[in-house]
């Protein structure tokens, strides 16, 4: 599994609002499981961005924290081709201009797992992934609580 760290309120949008498009400066070859990692920063311009808004932005939700791992998405494919000067229909969480890393399947963590991120596509440690392995395999044994 690879990671990528985004800033708030952004990775909260990817956790809880289905934002399904991160807009990267970079492509990559890599597909599969993406550890979503909140930032130690955060957008602040973007707090009251009408998308954010509709996807149910919290500042008191656990996952709205910065600087931990908040969800696993799939990273299932990467449209470039606003970067070139083209158009694509990525949707309204798109941004000309950059490359749209396409998430699937995404899952919010029970709870945030604090640690510290970096720039671009990163390996979480074993510790880190085990943790999640961990939360996400209780919460689907028991999807209730």
């Amino acid at each position: 599994m690879q990671a990528i760290s985004v800033q708030q309120p952004w990775a909260f949008a990817i956790a809880r609002g289905g934002k399904s498009v991160s807009n990267q400066g970079a492509p990559t070859a890599y597909r599969g499981p993406l550890l979503i990692h909140a930032s130690m920063r955060v957008d602040l311009s973007a707090c009251d961005s009408p998308l954010v808004q509709a996807a149910g932005w919290d500042p008191r939700d656990p996952l709205a924290t910065i600087g931990a791992a908040i969800a696993v998405a799939d990273l299932a494919a990467v449209c470039s081709s606003t970067v070139h000067g083209g158009t694509c229909e990525c949707g309204p969480w798109a941004e000309p201009g950059r490359h749209h890393w396409h998430l699937a399947d995404v899952r919010a963590l029970p709870r945030p797992i604090i640690g510290l991120g970096r720039t671009d596509l990163w390996e979480p440690s074993a510790s880190l992934l085990a943790e999640v392995e961990t939360m996400l395999t209780a919460a689907a044994a028991n999807p209730a609580g």
